[in-house]
């Protein structure tokens, strides 16, 4: 048994891609972080977790991430929002377990309410909600909003590489889906992996998202030394375990 690949035809002939192990329920769907892709280092442990085990897996890039179609710079949270559910719905059986990293976890929070009693769970690791407007808008320069007024695009500094494209039409759209402070409308278990030395995510920033849960079953963990990835081997060990007890658990 292994990985099927495939791409999800899109509306407006945009393409994304995927990728699925075959196994029992519930689905675990791996959503990934702002401009990674599922390549990374958790979602192929999640891989192969799933292999191993027999567990039905599901991971996808997002429009203009990875291995999917379309300009990154076009994307915005309201589409992503939709390649997550258009996965969901098309690729996805039965109950369903999101693990959802960084902007993942936000794109998890938005595309929770619409699973309605499939949502077993979520699983999310650093999670930003609303970064767009309360963690990326509050560090602009006003020469970085004078470059954003001129030409609708700020080009910001990144310490993964090369600046990248953040428009006006994201940063706009993003406000409009904020989520915080809640309530945030998910009832199933939620555990939460938030790094204590996230320099994008403050472990704050989590605990807010963690207590803005209708849920009463959410575990926040803070790994003191952990940064944003949380991709080291114990931080991996800790994520399987986290999924071990939410597949494991009652719905």
């Amino acid at each position: 048994m292994g990985e099927t690949t495939g791409f999800l035809e899109r509306p407006d002939g945009a393409r994304i891609a995927w990728r699925r192990v075959d196994g029992a329920g519930p689905t675990v769907v791996w959503l990934g972080g702002f401009r990674s892709d599922m390549a990374g280092t958790k979602a192929q442990a999640l891989a192969d977790w799933a292999l191993t085990r027999g567990q039905a897996y599901v991971r996808f890039d997002y429009f203009g991430h990875g291995e999917s179609s379309g300009d990154f710079a076009e994307g915005t949270i309201t589409r992503w929002r939709e390649d997550a559910l258009a996965v969901l719905t098309e690729l996805a059986t039965g109950e369903v377990v999101l693990v959802g990293s960084s902007m993942g976890g936000w794109i998890s929070c938005l595309a929770a309410p619409a699973m309605g009693e499939r949502l077993k769970a979520l699983v999310l690791i650093a999670p930003a909600p609303d970064f767009t407007e309360k963690l990326m808008a509050p560090e602009m320069t006003t020469a970085d909003r004078a470059e954003l007024d001129a030409t609708g695009v700020w080009l910001r500094p990144s310490d993964y590489g090369d600046p990248y494209p953040i428009t006006r039409e994201l940063l706009e759209d993003g406000a409009r889906w904020s989520i915080l402070p809640g309530p945030v409308n998910v009832e199933a278990p939620v555990r939460i992996l938030q790094g204590g030395a996230d320099p994008d995510v403050p472990w704050r920033h989590a605990l807010e998202l963690a207590q803005a849960m209708r849920s009463q079953d959410v575990v926040f963990t803070l790994i003191k030394d952990g940064d944003h990835r949380l991709s080291r081997p114990q931080d991996i060990a800790r994520l399987l375990a986290a999924l071990d007890d939410v597949v494991a658990g009652p719905a």
